[in-house]
């Protein structure tokens, strides 16, 4: 396969690892119920959203979204969490990737932007469209949902700053094995 100016046949390569990644960690070592989940699934997009950017992270978590709910799935497909997976990646991207180039995306970068990025992920993403889809998708009242899906974020959002923080101490050492 030729590489392009776009991107290479390595990056294409470690984006479908984490796409593997992605599937394993949140169809099989996560805990879900119907409208709870609580795993390690972000961490192949942040990875990749350290490693290659929002757009790749963004693509990550949308595939890895597709391909488990395709392969594996918990309940009926229901593309919002989909698009709610892509932001995600996104959001992650924009706040902790470097460009090659020393520039960034957010003023806050980093160590500084695990917070905001943290932050947005689990109150946009977890707390408000995910409730939303589940709301549409059962017909549970959105209000209903969301006292127990803030405290699952609150939860999970305190051990995505911590992992994060562990993964970007290692950052130099994965970008020369990358």
């Amino acid at each position: 396969m030729a590489e392009n100016k776009y991107i290479s046949t390595r990056q294409l390569v470690l984006m479908a690892m984490m796409v593997a990644a992605h599937v394993v960690l949140s169809r099989f070592l996560s805990i879900s119920l119907w409208n709870l989940k609580i795993g390690f699934a972000f961490v192949p997009v942040v990875l990749t959203a350290m490693l290659l950017g929002p757009v790749a992270a963004g693509v990550v978590a949308a595939l890895g979204d597709v391909v488990g709910a395709t392969l594996f799935p918990i309940g009926p497909y229901f593309p919002g969490f989909s698009f709610t997976a892509l932001l995600v990646g996104i959001c992650y991207g924009l706040f902790l990737y470097k460009k090659p180039d020393g520039r960034t995306y957010a003023p806050f970068h980093g160590k500084k932007g695990i917070f905001p990025a943290v932050i947005l992920t689990e109150l946009g993403g977890t707390v408000l469209l995910n409730s939303l889809w589940i709301s549409m998708l059962y017909g549970v009242p959105f209000l209903t949902l969301l006292p127990a899906r803030t405290l699952q974020a609150l939860g999970m959002g305190v051990v995505e700053i911590l992992v994060i923080r562990v993964l970007l101490n290692y950052m130099p050492h994965l970008q020369k094995a990358v």
